[in-house]
């Protein structure tokens, strides 16, 4: 998408204009539009993402867009985004649309709206309708400087939600890691990949057992920026990589493996907020590890009952081989704790079901004991848009995970399944403070919503992005 800055005076011609009003008809920028629309406003009330199209004489486009940005009193930087991508979704079919920027709402939010609503991913042959040039108008010079940075955001987003979206055939644990050698290429990143010989080496026992049964090889990623080489502090960030889910011996039903390519989503958003912060100069040093594998059902696949060792020496009892994100996330997170220094270690992973029971699909549970980096992480939330809800760990059920044979039993029953998961995956986390995101709802949604006009959306690397200019 091509993107340009101007005023509406001295604007260039378009296919469309978008002119935001407050509900009850009130102008949402300084000009005065309503004398020039060829028919009054009629039954258009400003309502939060309402549109109707209205043409006029005499100005450089022959057609505008009337906007709906709700009650005026009630703005908010979310009821942009929505009100924007709504003018998106009702002009895709132009080529070239021109944007009004309202006064006092969020420079972040109004972008946010248009871009990211703007992003198409299909195999069909047919290819989606897309905007190919947008024009803001209405900006501050000062907030013209901002606009750099909120397109790089954007595009990691989109970068996200396409290998979300990708067939899991072509997204492998070597795709992802020859994405991460990319990257790395095109900022000050240095990536490292963790092939089945090295994870035999390192002995990461967790991560070669769920990928036993696959055609293809796990791996473990390593994407680290070092923005500030004098500082101790080390934020490990580690997203879970399983390509695909079939739950292995204990198989999912058909209709629960439909949705499993976007089981990688952690990697891919861990991979892309560690490239952010590269692209983005801050001052942090941060790193990304990325445990990929695909867990699939073959006469190698590791077995329900038996036990393996992890990384450190930790043995895990399994008792449901489609619990396995669990299993590559300990791996990883024992080897951040054990040779990178962390200053904490957070992780994300679309893990359990209970959690979209909790929280449905538009919020993600994290668990900490640490009340600082939740503080820290709710104030991203609410800066960034993508919603988190703190969970509890509750550590009386920490019980259901003792085993008769191992160290640890890697499930403990379907009650308070996903606070078990949390507090299992304390214990690879040593004396490090740790988060434990889980965001099975908000990263692959059942069907598109306001700016997210397919299934994956990208969820957490705004987070991440906010989380991380925080730390500087």
């Amino acid at each position: 998408m091509k993107l340009s800055l101007g005023s509406f005076e001295n604007r260039k011609p378009s296919d469309v204009v978008v002119l935001p009003f407050w509900e009850g008809g009130q102008e949402a920028f300084s000009f005065s539009a309503k004398k020039k629309l060829s028919a009054p406003l009629g039954d258009f009330k400003g309502k939060q993402g309402e549109t109707e199209l209205a043409y006029w004489d005499g100005e450089p486009e022959p057609r505008a867009l009337l906007l709906g940005l709700g009650p005026k009193d009630k703005v908010s930087a979310e009821s942009v985004r929505r009100a924007f991508a709504a003018a998106v979704r009702a002009l895709k079919k132009y080529k070239k649309v021109s944007f009004v920027f309202p006064h006092t709402a969020s420079v972040k939010a109004f972008f946010e709206g248009i871009f990211l609503t703007n992003y198409a991913f299909t195999y069909a042959t047919e290819p989606q309708a897309l905007i190919d040039e947008v024009v803001l108008l209405g900006l501050d010079k000062k907030d013209t400087t901002l606009l750099t940075k909120f397109e790089s955001i954007c595009q990691g987003i989109s970068a996200v939600r396409s290998l979300v979206n990708a067939n899991a055939d072509d997204v492998t644990p070597q795709m992802l890691a020859q994405t991460a050698l990319t990257l790395s290429k095109s900022s000050n990143l240095t990536a490292t990949i963790f092939d089945r010989k090295k994870l035999e080496a390192e002995k990461m026992g967790l991560i070669l057992a769920v990928g036993r049964g696959a055609a293809v090889d796990p791996c473990l990623i390593q994407l680290s920026y070092k923005g500030n080489p004098s500082s101790k502090e080390h934020i490990v960030l580690v997203g879970k990589g399983i390509t695909y889910d079939t739950g292995g011996l204990s198989i999912k039903t058909a209709d629960g493996m439909v949705t499993m390519k976007s089981d990688m989503a952690g990697a891919a958003t861990v991979l892309h907020a560690v490239h952010q912060a590269a692209a983005l100069k801050l001052k942090i040093n941060v790193t990304a590890l990325a445990p990929c594998a695909e867990n699939a059902v073959d006469a190698k696949s590791y077995k329900p009952g038996d036990v393996y060792t992890g990384y450190g020496g930790k043995t895990v009892e399994i008792n449901n081989t489609d619990a396995e994100g669990r299993l590559v996330l300990a791996d990883a997170i024992s080897y951040a704790a054990k040779n990178l220094k962390p200053s904490c270690i957070i992780d994300f992973a679309t893990l359990t079901g209970a959690i979209i029971i909790a929280l449905g699909e538009e919020i993600a549970g994290f668990f900490t004991k640490d009340d600082k980096l939740a503080d820290k992480l709710l104030a991203a939330s609410a800066a960034s848009g993508d919603l988190l809800w703190r969970m509890p760990m509750h550590t009386d059920y920490r019980d259901a995970l003792k085993s008769d044979i191992a160290d640890i039993i890697h499930t403990g029953g379907k009650d308070g399944s996903a606070i078990k998961a949390a507090l299992f995956l304390q214990e690879f986390a040593g004396n490090v403070p740790f988060v434990h995101v889980d965001f099975a709802g908000p990263t692959f949604l059942t069907k598109p919503k306001h700016y997210n006009p397919t299934k994956a959306t990208g969820f957490g690397v705004r987070l991440l992005v906010e989380f991380l200019e925080n730390q500087q």
